[in-house]
Formats: structure tokens, C-alpha cells, sequence
């Protein structure tokens, strides 16, 4: 036999014993702790026999009891289901409750009272809800049990007149109660809705009241686990468009250029209004002194008597005027014109 061959089989045969030990002491250990397992002491918790939703009544064939540690029993457990459905009346679920999950006080309605939202409220909190759409409301991908942020979109008109537009996120983490009128967190069917009932504080209530007049309000929904706020800021038209700051002052500038120009207009359209309301009065004062004149009443007129006066007739007498005691006659002379006096013959 070969020295490779016998080397392998030596280290083959001290694995294997290695293994079955390493495998008893695994088993030993594991009884042991099932037999401190077993000294631990023990009690009994009610859970769901089989799955509950927003509503359900709760009945005897619904539950089930088992065996709990003594030591870790949750907070608000029933330990019997007699105790489960003790009092007068049902109970109801008032959240989704899988199998074998604990059933606490606080999941379930108090004896005869029903599954409403005034019951999943919270101590001193309020249920407040907010008009929205298929866009504010995230195209109706919220659902009663996760968390929102709520943003304002305002326009408000600043001193030189004009409109600023800008965003503000107004509320964060806020608890969906109900989507319209369903409460069921098991509902998980995106749904186009028209409202949002949001779990608030009183103050908190105010804002979301006096927002929803003031502005158009719109939903963010947040990570299933970021139930913390963060540092928020608001956010202009600016912020959009990516402007400098010397695009920013050009713009104010323009702005008060005419700002100062509609001033000018505003000052001369007033003198012109100035003039015409002076004229307006002077109109009015010749028509009230024309009126006052009216209601004189005028002099009697006196007759005189004529005047005589001396009338000088003028007559015009025609002469007729002597005749010229000389004509002139004229003789030619071949080409030549010669003239002559000659006395005139009676």
C-alpha cells in the first residue's frame, strides 16, 4: 500500500470520530435548553384562530388560546377568550389581525361598541379631513394606516403688486385614519378619492382648517418607517427656474421701474382728475348763480316820450354843361397825322 493512500485514510478516520463528537455535544446542549425551556414558567395569551380585518365581530370560533411565557406577555393581552369577549355586547377588530397575533385591548372596540374612527383615535387626538383629488391625493395610492406630509401651495401679491408663488410642507407624519369612508387598512386596492381623514392634534386640526381656505392642499406619503420629521424649507418659482441672483434683481428691477411708471400714471390721471372735478364745479356754480338770476324778477320798463326832430329834404338838381368852344380835327399827310383847333359851329 501506498503511503498517500494510508495518510488519507489515517486523517478520513479522525474527521469522522471529530464529527459524532462535535454532533453529541450539539445534541446536549440542545436538550439542555429544552429542559430550561421547560422550568420556565408558563401562561396563556388569546390569539386570532384566523384572520381579522377592520370590523369583524369577534366570536369564540375566531380565537384561540396558547401557551406564552410567562415573563413576556404583551401589554393589554387577554389571557382567556372568556375575558376576550367579556361584558355586554360584541367586540369588533378595529385594525387587521393576522393569525396566531396577539389580540390587545387596543386593536379591538370595548363590549358593544363599534368599530368607528372615534375609537382608533389616540388620547387627545382628533380626526380632520382634507379635500383632495386624484393628483394631490398621490393618484390614490394612500390607505388608511400610512403616514402623509401635508404641503400648501399659496399665491399671495407682495408690495410692488406682484403675484409670488410658493410652497410650503405645512404638516409631517401624519396618521391616515380613512380614505372617503373606508377605514380598513386591509384594503389595499388603489382607489381615486375625494377626501383624506388624517389623525391630528387640536393645533394641528386649526392649521389643516385654516390651510384648506387659505390654499390648495396636496399629500406626500412617506416611507412606511420615517415617522420622524426632518428640516423642510419653502420653495418659490425661483427655485424652479434656477435664477442668479443678479436675474433675480434685473427682474426687481424692471418690476420697480414699473411699479415707479403705473405711480406716474396714477399721479397725472389724478390732476387730470383734479381738473375736470374743478370745472365740474365751476359748471356747477355759473348753472346755481344763472338760477338765482332766473328767480329775479325783472324792472317794469318806462315809456318816454319820442323825440322831435327837424327833418332837412335834400334835392338834387341836374345841369347840363356847356359844349367846348373848340374841336380838334386831325389830317393826314401821307403817313403823317397833323391836328388841328378849329372853333365849333353852332
Amino acid at each position: 500500500m501506498r503511503a498517500n493512500t494510508l495518510i488519507m485514510i489515517v486523517l478520513a478516520g479522525v474527521f469522522g470520530v471529530l464529527a459524532v463528537v462535535l454532533a453529541n455535544i450539539w445534541l446536549a446542549s440542545q436538550r439542555n435548553a429544552m429542559a430550561r425551556t421547560d422550568d420556565v414558567p408558563r401562561d396563556t395569551v388569546v390569539v386570532a384562530a384566523v384572520p381579522l380585518k377592520f370590523g369583524d365581530m369577534l366570536s369564540e370560533d375566531k380565537l384561540r388560546e396558547i401557551a406564552w411565557p410567562a415573563g413576556a406577555v404583551p401589554a393589554g393581552a387577554f389571557k382567556t377568550t372568556k375575558e376576550a369577549l367579556a361584558g355586554e355586547g360584541t367586540r369588533q377588530a378595529l385594525q387587521a389581525i393576522g393569525t396566531n397575533e396577539p389580540v390587545l385591548a387596543t386593536k379591538i372596540t370595548g363590549p358593544g361598541q363599534r368599530a368607528t374612527l372615534s375609537a382608533v383615535l389616540g388620547e387627545g387626538m382628533k380626526a380632520v379631513s382634507i379635500r383632495v383629488n386624484d393628483v394631490l391625493g398621490v393618484a390614490g395610492f394612500v390607505f388608511p394606516g400610512d403616514r402623509v406630509d401635508i404641503l400648501l401651495t399659496r399665491t399671495v401679491r407682495g408690495d410692488d403688486g406682484a403675484d409670488r408663488s410658493f410652497v410650503d410642507v405645512l404638516l409631517q407624519s401624519m396618521k391616515v385614519l380613512a380614505v372617503d369612508q373606508v377605514a380598513d387598512v386591509n384594503n389595499d386596492n388603489p382607489t381615486v378619492v375625494k377626501s383624506v381623514t388624517l389623525e391630528a392634534s387640536t393645533k394641528d386640526a386649526q392649521k389643516l382648517t385654516l390651510a384648506a381656505g387659505a390654499g390648495q392642499l396636496s399629500l406626500a406619503l412617506r416611507q412606511a418607517a420615517a415617522s420622524k420629521g426632518e428640516t423642510t424649507e419653502r420653495v418659490t418659482l425661483s427655485d424652479l427656474t434656477g435664477e442668479t441672483p443678479e436675474d433675480v434683481a434685473k427682474r426687481q428691477a424692471e418690476l420697480d421701474k414699473k411699479a415707479a411708471a403705473e405711480a406716474a400714471a396714477a399721479e397725472e390721471r389724478k390732476r387730470a382728475d383734479d381738473k375736470i372735478a374743478g370745472l365740474t364745479q365751476a359748471v356747477e356754480k355759473v348753472g346755481s348763480r344763472l338760477d338765482e338770476l332766473g328767480k329775479v324778477k325783472p324792472a317794469p320798463a318806462v315809456v318816454s316820450t319820442p323825440e322831435v326832430r327837424e327833418v332837412v329834404k335834400e334835392v338834387v338838381k341836374y345841369v347840363q354843361p356847356e359844349p367846348p368852344k373848340t374841336v380838334s380835327v386831325g389830317v393826314f399827310r401821307g403817313v403823317k397825322l397833323d391836328t388841328y383847333d378849329v372853333p365849333r359851329q353852332p
